[in-house]
C-alpha cells in the first residue's frame, strides 16, 4: 500500500466544525486534515458524529461554525450541487440507488454533470449527443469491468442482492471521477466474502486509481488493516487521531469503546 506524502498540502482540511440540531451537538469543535493519497478511516460508537462529519465534507450538511478547504477552496461556500465537480464522491449508508434502473444506466446517471450537449440534441441522439453518450459509455464499461459487474450489468438494481447493490453504489462514486472518495459505512450487512471483495477494490481504487478515501465504518479488523491514519470521534468531539498501531493503544479510545477500567482493588479511579 502506497504511504501517502503527509509533508504536503492537506487535500481538505476541516476547521473547528460545529453542528447542531437544535439542542443536540453532532460536531462540537472537529477539526483534521486528510492528505493527497491517504486512506483516512473516521471511527467511534454509534452516535460519535462520523456520518455528521462526512456529510460536512461532502456539503450535505452545513456546520454553523467553522470551515472546510478543499484544495484551498472553502466547501461552506460552495452550493452542494456543485461539490461533485470539484472532485468529491460518496456512497452512503443507507443504499441510494435507482432501483428501477439497470447497474449501467445507475452509473450512467452519475456522469451527467460531464455531459454538455442539451436536451434538444440528446433527445435526437445524432452527431455530437451520440459521440458523447459514447465516449461516457466507455468510461462506465471500464469501471464496470473494474469492479467485476459484468454479469450484471443489464440486471434492474432493485432485483439484486444487498453485497452487489453496495458494489453498484461504488461504481456510481467512481463514475464521478473523484479525487476525494468518501464511503460510508462500507461493509455494513454483508457477509466475510463480500467484506474481503470490498476492502480488496477499496485497495484496488486507491493504487490503482489513485484516489483519496475517508471511511466510516465499524469493521475494526478492516480499518486496522487499509488505513493510513485514524480519526476517532465520541459524543461529537475528536478524541484521537494517528495510527492504527497509536489508536489501537491509546487511552481515550479504550475508554470510548470499552468503558473506564474497574480497579481490581475495588476502588475508584
Amino acid at each position: 500500500m502506497t504511504t501517502p506524502d503527509t509533508a504536503l498540502t492537506p487535500l481538505i482540511r476541516a476547521q473547528d466544525l460545529h453542528l447542531h440540531f437544535g439542542g443536540l451537538a453532532a460536531l462540537s469543535g472537529v477539526s483534521f486534515d486528510i492528505f493527497p493519497g491517504e486512506i483516512v478511516a473516521l471511527i467511534g460508537p454509534n452516535g460519535a458524529g462520523k456520518t455528521s462529519a462526512l456529510n460536512c465534507l461532502n456539503g450535505f450538511y452545513r456546520p454553523q461554525r467553522g470551515h472546510i478547504y478543499f484544495e484551498g477552496r472553502d466547501l461552506t461556500r460552495v452550493p452542494t450541487h456543485r461539490v461533485p465537480r470539484l472532485g468529491i464522491a460518496r456512497t452512503f449508508q443507507n443504499i441510494a440507488l435507482y432501483t428501477g434502473l439497470t447497474t449501467l444506466d445507475n452509473l450512467m446517471a452519475a456522469r451527467h454533470i460531464y455531459m454538455k450537449q442539451g436536451m434538444l440534441a440528446s433527445a435526437c441522439f445524432w452527431g455530437p449527443a451520440r459521440r458523447e453518450e459514447i465516449e461516457h459509455r466507455l468510461v462506465v464499461e471500464k469501471i464496470i469491468d473494474f469492479l467485476e459487474m459484468e454479469h450484471i450489468r443489464k440486471s434492474v438494481v432493485g432485483s439484486l442482492p444487498y453485497g452487489l447493490r453496495k458494489r453498484v453504489e461504488l461504481g456510481r462514486a467512481l463514475a464521478l471521477e473523484p479525487k476525494l472518495l468518501l464511503l460510508d459505512e462500507p461493509m455494513a450487512g454483508m457477509n466475510v466474502e463480500e467484506k474481503e471483495d470490498m476492502a480488496r477494490f477499496i485497495l484496488d481504487i486507491h493504487e490503482r486509481r489513485g484516489a483519496t478515501i475517508v471511511l466510516v465504518e465499524h469493521d475494526m479488523g478492516l480499518v486496522m488493516d487499509i488505513a493510513h491514519r485514524i480519526v476517532v470521534m465520541d459524543f461529537g468531539v475528536k478524541i484521537a487521531e494517528g495510527s492504527p498501531d497509536e489508536i489501537k493503544h491509546h487511552p481515550e479510545v479504550i475508554r470510548a469503546y470499552l468503558g473506564k477500567a474497574e480497579r481490581r482493588d475495588g476502588g475508584g479511579e
